[in-house]
């Protein structure tokens, strides 16, 4: 594993000021333009989870490593976007930002009582996003066997509104 994030690492750009000035965005389009770390990333995050029924893809990257992972871990998959596009029946999480608040939603019928999901997005910073993600898995049902993120900002502390098991490829302090 040290490889592989050491191979992360050198791929990840940073671009200061983006979205907006004092952020340091974690560019991973690197990753997404070399196959075969792109490949060795989804084998890494889908690896050690045991039986998985459903993943639970967080918008908007989380679509860009969970549907790879369905096959290696012979699970269907589930996305979790934010409120108002998703076409059909959806429940909802609403949750705090830094200021202000945001809604999740999924389809009511994405999740079945008692499926083991996985959570998978890119990033995992201060962690508002993926408790709600959780908490919506919950209340459909859904039992959650972990979250999975190829960049955790450990500084940001968001592994801590997490009480299941997180694991993320790069850890940045």
């Amino acid at each position: 594993m040290d490889d592989l994030a050491a191979r992360v690492s050198s791929a990840v750009r940073d671009v200061p000021d983006f979205p907006k000035p004092g952020i340091l965005f974690k560019d991973i389009t690197p990753v997404l333009q070399d196959p075969t770390l792109y490949a060795d990333v989804v084998q890494w995050m889908a690896a050690g989870w045991g039986d998985v029924d459903m993943l639970v893809a967080m918008e908007s990257r989380g679509f860009l490593f969970a549907p790879a992972m369905m096959q290696p871990l012979q699970a269907g998959l589930a996305l979790a976007r934010k409120q108002g596009k998703l076409p059909w029946d959806t429940t909802s999480v609403s949750y705090d930002l830094e200021y202000g608040q945001a809604t999740l939603e999924m389809h009511t019928d994405a999740i079945t009582p008692g499926q083991r999901v996985l959570v998978v997005d890119d990033l995992l910073a201060t962690g508002g996003t993926a408790e709600a993600t959780v908490r919506l898995v919950q209340q459909l049902g859904g039992e959650v066997v972990g979250c999975c993120f190829l960049i955790e900002l450990s500084f940001l502390s968001g592994r801590d509104k997490l009480d299941v098991e997180t694991r993320s490829l790069l850890e940045i302090g």
